[in-house]
């Protein structure tokens, strides 16, 4: 293994705990503030659909190796990598909030009794 992909390796693995972490509050938020209407849906059955949805955010997250390779020979490529985990964090937290605001909780709304 290459030493820039060790670096790499070791520097973005750090904050996907971070990122999960995020995604998971946000999540969790918009499940506390409305749980009248999400009650019905924390059900077993529904653990494979959020544990895919995991899956893809973390899939998506390793888009930054792809930028990563690009850039790693920069000069400064390496103080600047922040911003990226920060822009790509927070497009996650927006498409997050959109998919959570309206595509799943208007359907746990329209099962209410």
């Amino acid at each position: 293994m290459s030493e820039a992909l060790r670096d790499a390796i070791k520097y973005w693995e750090l904050r996907r705990v971070p990122y999960n972490l995020l995604l998971v509050a946000l999540v969790g938020a918009w499940v506390m503030v409305t749980w009248p209407v999400f009650r019905p849906a924390v059900v077993l059955p529904h653990l494979p659909e959020l544990i895919a949805l995991g899956l893809i955010a973390n899939f998506l997250y390793c888009a930054v190796y792809v930028v990563e390779a690009a850039f790693h020979q920069s000069a400064v490529w390496e103080r600047w990598r922040w911003v990226l985990w920060l822009v790509g964090t927070a497009l996650a937290l927006l498409i997050t909030q959109y998919w959570v605001g309206d595509e799943i909780f208007p359907d746990a709304l329209r099962q209410l009794p």
